[in-house]
């Protein structure tokens, strides 16, 4: 690339500036097929390094400026990482405190982040009914914002200001960088607020555009079963308050080994070395593009980094010892 074809930016008054317009990326050795184009946002490259620092911006930014946030408040979360390491970043960033709620299997370099960034961190230890800690941590946030003066709770599952953040930031994004048609909007779920927020944007333009969650084998939000899951920020153990069934065409249930599989296809052909969750994108796109009868744009988001993973989908002893590691994807409507 010669010298003069380079993109510059403005400069920004703070770190939270630079969250949003993120780049995108064709997945051509990935996905080599010639009648299909996949099309990836590259959501690590947000400053705290994943997708949630949009919806971290926004709440906060829209609190402060209607008056619901106010500085010298603290800001309480449950929390697997991601959403916990942005809240902390932006709420640092505006005179707001912040209260991680996290349990064991928060990794040790997500908790060292939170630290970092300046977040009480808050470890739940007790499985809830359903054998995980989401149930539990929630319940932890709300005790916590009962008993602490000048504390609110972010609640990203039942927080309209969540999909929000997507339609309004990487929706409009996306619409910006792709000229022509969309035919399908593939992206992995926890809150089901980034697949729902750039759908509901990307619709407006391409009515006629398909919607395809990856949800991790075990999560309950579409009414499967609820089973152990190991990689963190993917899949949940409660349906969100702001899931709308309407939203969303079908879904496509990965294995947490395909997911591993995934990370590393996507590092070895493409060199992006991304999260768990982008894995599992990776390998739904590979089931879609299988049963594809014309040709097809697909557009996905990639949610966080690698590293933040290095001990999980990197790590082959732990894909070793996961169960049925190569476990055919349920397909069910939602």
């Amino acid at each position: 690339m010669r010298p003069e074809t380079w993109r510059f930016a403005v400069i920004h008054d703070s770190v939270i500036g630079c969250v949003g317009s993120t780049p995108m990326v064709r997945l051509s050795r990935c996905f080599p097929e010639p009648d299909v184009e996949v099309l990836a946002k590259l959501e690590m490259l947000n400053p705290g390094g994943s997708m949630k620092d949009r919806p971290a911006r926004f709440i906060i930014e829209q609190g402060l400026a209607d008056g619901t946030l106010r500085p010298g408040m603290r800001l309480v979360e449950s929390t697997s990482g991601n959403l916990g390491i942005a809240l902390a970043m932006a709420a640092g960033l505006h005179g707001l405190s912040f209260t991680a709620v996290v349990d064991p299997k928060t990794s040790p370099t997500n908790l060292r982040l939170l630290e970092l960034f300046g977040a009480d961190v808050e470890m739940v230890t007790e499985r809830d009914a359903a054998g995980g800690y989401l149930h539990s941590r929630v319940q932890r946030a709300s005790e916590l914002v009962a008993s602490l003066p000048n504390a609110t709770q972010i609640n990203q599952y039942a927080n309209d200001l969540n999909w929000r953040s997507y339609h309004e930031t990487a929706g409009e994004e996306i619409l910006d960088a792709v000229e022509g048609p969309i035919d399908y909007l593939v992206a992995a779920v926890s809150t089901t607020g980034s697949i729902q927020g750039i759908a509901r944007r990307l619709r407006k333009d391409h009515p006629n555009l398909k919607v395809i969650a990856v949800d991790a084998v075990g999560s309950v939000i579409f009414g499967t079963p609820s089973a152990p899951r190991q990689i963190p920020g993917f899949g949940a153990s409660r349906v969100p308050e702001i899931y709308d069934p309407e939203e969303i065409d079908d879904v496509l249930h990965v294995a947490d080994a395909e997911s591993a599989a995934g990370c590393r296809r996507l590092l070895a052909t493409e060199k992006v070395f991304a999260g768990g969750s982008s894995g599992a994108v990776i390998a739904g796109i590979e089931h879609l593009v299988s049963r594809l009868e014309g040709p097809a744009r697909i557009v996905t988001v990639l949610p966080d980094r690698g590293e933040r993973y290095l001990d999980l989908v990197y790590d082959d002893e732990w894909v070793a010892n996961l169960p049925d590691p190569w476990q055919e994807p349920e397909v069910v409507s939602p």
